[in-house]
């Protein structure tokens, strides 16, 4: 018995698996269709980056200008537009719109605020004086007219006071600018200023009020405020509170040196009834620096004081 070379089984090999491809090939040569190779492919394949320039082919069965607008004439029997007004309409009439630009906005509305933010009684070395913070305001969100007022009462008469007439522009989010005149008066001669600031909320819910002074002679001041309120519970409420005033030049008149002039802190806790009327009681501690405080020494006067306060807090 012979065994068949391996060069034979090799050929073998080969004609068995070459008969299903040729057979492949005829049938695909009835439906008359050519598969492309990997090479034919590449190549007909757009390079990237290109735009073929053959536009696209219409769509059949579409007539463009069959198309018509949506609308057209209202039906005959659709409801009298004026059936239901009266005869009124907007061109005739107390309906009648006027030439002048109507209010659209409930921003464009003027309205007025009052609050008194401090109307106490402060207790210090057994005397008892009196001291008010009031602030009105008139305008709109833009443009506003302020009046700030603040002063002390001894003795039933005014010890000195400090009143503002501002024009208020609104400046940003939360943020005031104020232009506006200060009158002062005192233990010696009336002050007039011009004043210019800054007044708003800043970050985390502080209340800033920041403001310039000029005045008559080379006078100039600055005076910087900060209050916060945090609440303890919906209704009580404790504010603390820090202020300081600076001059440019003394005005031993009225008791003021030139620079740091003073300073006061102090803490407040209210009740709020109602939003609108809150009693409260407090502590303040206020201080006398530099040069106005050498004016108070050589007058007998301290220089640093701690009061007990006890007042109310309203606004309409």
């Amino acid at each position: 018995m012979t065994f068949p070379t391996p060069l034979k089984i090799a050929a073998l090999v080969a004609a068995i698996a070459a008969g299903p491809v040729m057979a492949q090939s005829a049938g695909h040569a009835d439906h008359g269709i050519d598969m492309p190779t990997a090479a034919s492919a590449a190549a007909s394949t757009p390079a990237a980056g290109t735009v073929d320039p053959k536009p696209p082919a219409p769509m059949a069965g579409m007539d463009h200008g069959e198309m018509k607008m949506q609308g057209g004439s209202a039906p005959p029997d659709a409801r009298d537009p004026h059936a239901y007004s009266g005869g009124h309409t907007l061109t005739t009439g107390p309906y009648l719109i006027s030439k002048e630009r109507l209010l659209r906005l409930g921003d464009e509305q003027g309205s007025g605020f009052f609050l008194a933010d401090r109307f106490e009684a402060q207790r210090s070395d057994g005397q008892t004086t009196g001291a008010y913070d009031l602030m009105a305001r008139y305008g709109r969100d833009f443009n506003r007219l302020v009046i700030k007022a603040e002063g002390e009462v001894v003795g039933g008469k005014l010890e000195e006071s400090r009143t503002e007439a501002l024009w208020s522009r609104a400046l940003a989010t939360y943020w005031d600018t104020q232009l506006g005149l200060r009158h002062d008066t005192g233990p010696g001669p009336a002050r007039n200023w011009l004043a210019f600031g800054i007044e708003g909320l800043a970050p985390y819910w502080f209340e800033v009020d920041a403001t310039g002074y000029v005045g008559d002679g080379g006078r100039t001041a600055l005076r910087l405020s900060a209050e916060y309120e945090l609440p303890l519970t919906q209704k009580l409420i404790l504010q603390p509170r820090v202020e300081l005033a600076a001059y440019g030049k003394s005005d031993p008149a009225n008791e003021i040196g030139k620079g740091l002039s003073s300073v006061s802190a102090g803490v407040r806790l209210r009740y709020e009834f109602t939003r609108q009327f809150a009693p409260y009681v407090g502590v303040e501690w206020a201080g006398r620096f530099g040069e106005t405080a050498d004016i108070a020494r050589a007058d007998g006067r301290p220089t640093r004081d701690t009061r007990v306060v006890a007042g109310v807090r309203f606004w309409f």
